[in-house]
């Protein structure tokens, strides 16, 4: 970078700390490299929202493949058009409020490293309008994983990602383990079905320097929506609800078992507690049941979606314990990590104030992660939003 264009950067941030309000289109610098995303006060217009009249209005007869929850059958005409979307959010303290979560159907959380969790976030059934994704982050070997689950060539939205260092001595050596982007390659999606910023850009991706209404570190800005992914798939890589040949991303999607809440009886845990790892309290989780819902807070604080201002709930949650260890891939520090999500082992899942005790299996990288019970039977969820933390194995949960 030149002397020129690093002191255009910096005006760049000076004049976001002053007022993100100067221009809500204007583009404050442009690197010369054509894949840079733009650094900008604040989004571009946005794209036009979709002609569907009184989307969410009406009857909810149609349930949602992912989680059993209702909709319309305006909801399902949109959803019917596209396939799932899972995008990396991040959770660092400086990033919060996240924006977009409240709207995912699913939501996966682990630790991405130093003790800090990370979001694998699911987009499909509740999209009535355009929501905003920030901050975008990137690629872990056990999210790809989780990815997998979802159907023909799923859509996987991230920053980069981890990686296996060549010059070092470890390097690449023993199947590296957490290279996410080596694992998106062997899989086949890159070019296809991987969002991957670094080769999609802007508009698609824009960093948004004010997005939190005061400056924030580079790393914490990187945003997205929902329109805009789907746009760009269709536009791009000729991928709807269908392939290039025609095929459905659902043709051997494996749903999980549902049943409604009202049949379930309301028990007694009313609140739940965990940490990732000892001493990032930061990162500390609790629930609290209310009104047929738990509702989430991280590091002591009630969190909230930043685009509706309003607590983040779920209807089922599911601890997952798998086994934690270093990638030891040469790596600067050693920060990689890898969770043996393919496999089986224990699980806690929680939904209308009760818990079952439960396993979780995942047979290949592919295949769906099953939840049964100690009798063996597969646990059918209430309809509605699920969320799955990722714990190492022996941490321990209070409820």
């Amino acid at each position: 970078m030149s002397k020129k264009e690093l002191g255009i950067l910096i005006i760049v941030a000076l004049a976001g700390a002053i007022s993100g309000a100067l221009s809500g289109r204007l583009v404050l610098a442009k690197l010369n490299n054509k894949n840079q995303t733009p650094l900008i006060v604040s989004p571009p217009s946005p794209p036009p929202a979709e002609k569907v009249a009184s989307e969410t209005d009406g009857p909810k007869t149609e349930v949602c493949p992912l989680n059993g929850s209702l909709h319309t059958k305006k909801e399902k005409e949109m959803w019917q058009k596209r396939r799932p979307l899972f995008v990396m959010i991040e959770n660092h303290q400086e990033a919060r409020p996240v924006a977009g979560l409240s709207n995912a159907d699913i939501i996966y959380e682990a630790v991405a490293e130093g003790g800090i969790t990370r979001f694998g976030a699911v987009f499909y059934c509740s999209q009535a309008k355009d929501i905003k994704i920030a901050p975008v982050r990137s690629a872990r070997v056990y999210f790809v994983r989780w990815a997998a689950e979802y159907g023909q060539e799923p859509v996987y939205v991230h920053v980069g990602g981890a990686h296996c260092d060549p010059r070092t001595k470890e390097g690449c050596l023993n199947g590296a383990k957490a290279d996410a982007l080596g694992l998106i390659r062997k899989l086949g999606w890159q070019g296809t079905n991987d969002l991957n910023q670094f080769s999609v850009g802007f508009p698609t991706f824009y960093r948004d320097i004010n997005r939190l209404g005061h400056p924030i570190a580079i790393e914490h800005t990187m945003t997205t929506s929902t329109y805009r992914l789907w746009k760009y798939l269709a536009d791009k890589r000729q991928l709807t609800n269908v392939d290039k040949e025609g095929t459905p991303w659902d043709e051997n999607f494996r749903p999980w078992k549902w049943q409604s809440d009202s049949d379930v009886k309301e028990g007694t845990v009313k609140e739940i507690s965990y940490s990732y790892w000892p001493g990032y309290s930061a990162y500390n989780e609790k629930w609290v049941y209310l009104g047929g819902q738990y509702q989430r807070y991280n590091g002591g604080q009630l969190s909230v979606d930043y685009n509706t201002k309003k607590p983040l709930t779920t209807k089922n949650l599911i601890i997952l314990f798998a086994r934690e260890s270093k990638a030891n891939d040469g790596y600067p520090g050693n920060v990689h990590l890898v969770y043996q999500n393919v496999g089986k082992g224990k699980a806690l899942v929680f939904y209308k104030g009760r818990v079952i005790k439960a396993n979780w299996k995942k047979k290949s990288i592919d295949s769906r992660t099953i939840f049964t019970d100690n009798q063996g039977k597969e646990i059918k969820f209430v309809t509605g939003k699920i969320w799955i933390s990722m714990l190492p194995s022996g941490n321990q949960v209070n409820y």
